[in-house]
């Protein structure tokens, strides 16, 4: 074996540095006008969603994935000056990121949907929306759920992936929402006089909207009643007080204008079973 001598080591070095050292320079060049560009290309960039509507929730977000995309594809080219086999390197990268994805396969989904929901925007922050069973204000919309308050302030978090597979029901797209409330009328009542009645009651309730007016109609015959629906029209954020001050002045008003309803008296007692 050859003894390794100072004059070898140097011989060595000076030999690496010839090979890398241009490799160095010109890996170092293109990193700094990389950069350059990158920095130039992000600011436009954000200056484009901004003037493209962007919701403030996903600009700065989207600004930082493509910038680290950017900046990231630069490294790789810089590596493949230097000699780094890329194959490898790659080939890494994409088993790691499979199982990162992997173990947040729920959260990703949630993610995917949030970006849809900020993009297409279908509800905005102030909204009143329901989703399945939960009604209620939106006050957040965020990339992994969406926050609202119920009209009982109560705060639901709702997984952002379950909102986009269901139907969500946009209250505030149109500025208003119509009330469905059901009521009864013996059959031997005269229907334009329950009507007549049922809408001078509604006239006093103030957040019931005056256009388009309120509907009153026969919904069904019943074995022992006629069904009516009435169905005013209000603004989303009165929703649960005219419904409960609907149902209270019609209850006024068929009392003090003596029309009866249908329903059993008397209590009947029954024995249980083992």
């Amino acid at each position: 074996m050859e003894s390794i001598t100072l004059e070898s080591i140097l011989q060595f070095i000076q030999e690496k540095t010839f090979v890398y050292l241009p490799k160095l320079l010109l890996g170092g060049l293109i990193l700094w006008v990389g950069m350059k560009l990158v920095n130039k290309l992000v600011n436009v960039l954000t200056k484009v969603l901004e003037k493209a509507g962007f919701d403030d929730t996903i600009r700065p977000f989207l600004v930082s994935l493509i910038s680290f995309i950017l900046k990231g594809s630069l490294l790789l080219v810089i590596a493949s000056i230097l000699g780094v086999n890329l194959s490898s390197l790659v080939a890494l990268l994409a088993a790691i990121g499979f199982a990162v994805g992997m173990a947040l396969q729920g959260s990703l989904g949630n993610f995917a949907s949030g970006i849809l929901i900020l993009t297409l925007k279908p509800y905005k922050s102030g909204d009143w929306i329901q989703v399945e069973e939960k009604f209620g204000k939106v006050d957040e919309i965020g990339i992994f759920s969406t926050t609202i308050i119920s009209p009982g302030n109560k705060t639901l978090i709702i997984p952002n992936a379950k909102i986009t597979d269901g139907v969500v029901t946009n209250y505030s797209k149109k500025g208003m929402v119509r009330l469905e409330i059901n009521v009864t009328m013996p059959y031997a009542e005269s229907f334009p006089r329950v009507k007549g009645i049922i809408e001078n009651a509604l006239s006093n309730i103030d957040n019931i909207l005056n256009e388009p007016k309120p509907e009153i109609g026969i919904e069904n015959f019943d074995s022992h009643s006629i069904e009516l629906t009435i169905r005013p029209f209000v603004h989303p954020e009165h929703f649960w007080q005219v419904t409960f001050d609907t149902h209270e002045v019609v209850k006024k008003a068929f009392s003090d204008n003596k029309i009866q309803v249908a329903y059993s008296e008397g209590i009947e007692l029954g024995s249980i079973g083992n």
